[in-house]
């Protein structure tokens, strides 16, 4: 199996709950299921906020302009399609006010059709505990870097000790 990287961009979209939308894809070269954030490769010339903003779109037709221009470096290595992926990703946020917006697949490439199987708006407190593999698998801390103030924080840092 050859390993590769190319240069990508993610995002972690909340709805008004703080649910993360989450796509389950299926591997064409073995059938294994992987549930990953939207995005995807940074083309020659683009800057990383545009790829995010794009494959969102493209992804799930979600308002792009909803993406934040503030990442987080994500060390990655993933098995996808016969190859190894790895290197460093940056992972943005968007935050939607409704709950669970709906998706659209029109963006999409016959073959991404073909792999993107279903996907679900997860609770936050859920992701840990799935009962498949979620990439990254720092998920909830990545969330926690990006928006520190988040319900999450407890999770993210461990209970708070009272020092006084």
């Amino acid at each position: 199996m050859g390993t590769s990287h190319r240069p990508a961009a993610r995002v972690i979209c909340l709805d008004a709950a703080h649910r993360v939308l989450l796509l389950r894809w299926r591997d064409p070269f073995d059938g294994r299921l992987l549930w990953e954030l939207p995005g995807g490769g940074i083309e020659p010339g683009e800057s990383p906020l545009a790829a995010a903003r794009r494959e969102l779109a493209e992804e799930t037709g979600l308002d792009p302009a909803a993406v934040l221009d503030l990442s987080v470096a994500v060390a990655r290595d993933v098995r996808w399609n016969g190859k190894r992926y790895t290197g460093t990703e940056l992972f943005f946020l968007a935050q939607y006010a409704e709950e669970r917006p709906p998706l659209v697949r029109t963006g999409l490439l016959p073959d991404e059709e073909a792999s993107l199987d279903t996907h679900a708006w997860i609770a936050w407190s859920d992701l840990d505990s799935h009962p498949e593999p979620v990439e990254p698998p720092q998920l909830l801390s990545v969330l926690g870097d990006l928006m520190p103030e988040g319900p999450w924080r407890e999770s993210v840092e461990g209970p708070r000790r009272d020092t006084g």
